[in-house]
């Protein structure tokens, strides 16, 4: 009983310890920020290179605004989504997976690989190394050329047959360029490994005999047994495993091997993802930073639905509130130098020139493209060529030349010799559509101020003042 009592008196005073180290430094609806979690955020947001950096002051206004998105998009229940869980476990398992196994691990397997490749070898009666020629052969080569390069084949043997290099001979006429620099000799093989007709050839050579033109799906071999030999020691090997294990990706395999193995180990039960779980937890414990970023990551996901549903997406299909916000802030929007707002176009024909106007003039401008589109080029003729926008001087030659009386070369585009525009200056924006993208980027801070005060007000905000004087002096 005195051991208990000790070990929750040690408990206690470490619990203590800690919570001195990293105070509180606000709560938000009842849940506690520690200053590391406010340091970390601060320190990465206003590093040297950021232009706007802020204050710490500054900063405490933004991050509450952040923290109380997050906590709305907890309330919501985002963190239950299916696509929310896929994507954070998939971070998760990005940064916690690789710490499941060390070099140990990942030697063993390599071993596993070498005596796995060495019985197959040693079954297949050992290693073959050879060296060939290859007189390359289309399959659907004809007649004649076959006739050729069957005579080639023959020529090559005959100067084999008299002395001739192989080696030489290789590098000069072989069709394998990749083993033909190193005078035709190929990598170590064994059975089953080359096509039928190449391995059943060389299967009756002795060390140093070479045989007859041999017709394969490649074309004719002309090959030469160099000698048998046994799988090299492993530790002559290892490198070269331990390449292909980085090269295949093989550290999944491993992990995966892994956490099945710990899974059995721990039984009762247990999971994989929950031994990721524990990991991360042991992680943290150690690594503030990670605890962190994985937070960061978390948090992250969450801002982003719960601003996509709430702000974003809203903003862009709230057709009435676009229109009664320009409408509202019309003035907002001058431009500094008028506009075009309509068609360059170009026709081969003069008489679609009317008629490329007379096909839109009584539609809205967002219509336009698909109309001309669906009367002009809906087959495989393309009649006309259309340039579609709102053009300020300086974005279309022959507009700058038509509308705003620029001295501008407009080069003939091929084929469409002809060169005409239709629609209309503009000296400030009209419509909505003139000037949508920013309409809707100005009215989506509308929607976020307002969604941030509703916030402001659903939940409680306490700031320990005394802790954030001594964030980063402590």
């Amino acid at each position: 009983m005195r051991i208990k009592t000790l070990f929750a008196v040690v408990l206690f005073f470490s619990t203590m310890a800690w919570a001195q180290n990293d105070p509180t430094i606000m709560t938000i609806n009842g849940q506690p920020v520690s200053r590391s979690e406010f340091e970390y955020s601060y320190n990465k947001n206003n590093t040297k290179g950021v232009i706007d950096k802020k204050s710490i002051d500054e900063y405490v206004e933004l991050f509450i605004n952040y923290k109380l998105k997050v906590q709305a998009a907890l309330d919501a229940r985002l963190d239950t989504m299916k696509s929310f869980k896929q994507e954070f476990l998939s971070y998760r398992d990005q940064q916690i997976r690789p710490t499941m196994i060390d070099e140990s691990d990942v030697e063993a397997e390599a071993k596993k690989i070498y005596l796995e490749t060495k019985q197959r070898i040693d079954a297949a009666g050992g290693l073959m190394r050879c060296a060939h020629i290859l007189l390359s052969l289309n399959q659907r080569a004809s007649d004649v050329e076959q006739i050729k390069v069957r005579n080639q084949a023959d020529s090559v043997y005959n100067a084999l047959k008299h002395g001739a290099d192989f080696a030489e001979l290789a590098r000069k006429y072989s069709g394998d360029k990749g083993s033909a620099v190193k005078g035709g000799e190929l990598p170590p093989i064994t059975k089953g490994q080359t096509v039928p007709e190449f391995e059943n050839a060389l299967l009756l050579l002795k060390p140093g005999e070479i045989s007859s033109p041999v017709l394969s799906p490649f074309g004719y071999h002309i090959i030469k047994m160099i000698g048998k030999e046994e799988m090299q020691p492993y530790d002559s090997l290892k490198a070269d495993i331990l390449h292909f294990i980085e090269v295949r990706n093989l550290r999944e395999q491993i992990i995966n091997q892994k956490l099945n193995q710990l899974s059995m180990e721990a039984g009762n039960g247990v999971t994989p993802e929950e031994l990721l779980d524990r990991r991360l937890e042991e992680l943290e414990a150690k690594d503030p930073d990670l605890k962190n970023l994985v937070r960061e990551y978390h948090d992250g996901l969450l801002l982003f639905e719960i601003s996509k549903r709430t702000v974003w997406d809203k903003a862009i299909k709230d057709e009435n509130g676009l229109q009664t916000y320009f409408k509202k802030n019309k003035k907002k929007y001058k431009w500094e130098q008028p506009r075009f707002k309509g068609i360059a176009y170009h026709v081969k024909n003069k008489a679609d020139i009317a008629a490329v106007r007379n096909c839109v003039k009584n539609l809205p401008f967002n219509k336009w493209a698909e109309k001309l589109r669906s009367t002009f080029n809906n087959d495989s003729v393309i009649r006309i060529r259309v340039e579609k926008g709102i053009f300020k001087a300086g974005d279309n030659p022959l507009i700058d030349r038509k509308v705003f009386k620029k001295n501008v070369e407009v080069k003939p585009l091929k084929d469409y010799p002809i060169d005409a525009i239709y629609g209309k200056k503009l000296k400030a924006p009209a419509e909505l559509d003139d000037v949508r993208g920013q309409v809707i980027a100005d009215y989506q801070e509308v929607l976020e101020k307002e969604w941030v005060a509703t916030l402001r007000k659903k939940y409680a905000v306490t700031i320990h003042r005394d802790v954030l004087a001594t964030v980063n002096k402590h």
